[in-house]
């Protein structure tokens, strides 16, 4: 899978769990850029990259986690 494909995809998950098409995601895009980023959401928004990839992300990966690009990479690591 490209990097490309991963960001389509995330791109429209980001959009659907944050209610806003409007969403564009980069490598350095973090929780503060995206309005209604807190802590729930953010288990909302990995159960739904864990269900769409069909992966699974232990703790550490998740604490590793600082930016879309380290989501990204981790991703296309899997």
């Amino acid at each position: 899978m490209s990097r490309e494909i991963v960001y389509e995809k995330l791109n429209n998950i980001f959009r659907e769990i944050f209610d806003n098409d409007s969403i564009v995601i980069t490598d350095n895009t973090v929780a503060d850029d995206i309005e209604g980023w807190d802590s729930l959401e953010h288990i909302n928004l990995i159960t739904a990259i864990e269900d769409d990839f069909n992966i699974k992300f232990t703790m550490r990966e998740l604490s590793n986690m600082k930016k879309v690009g380290d989501m990204v990479d981790l991703i296309l690591s899997k």
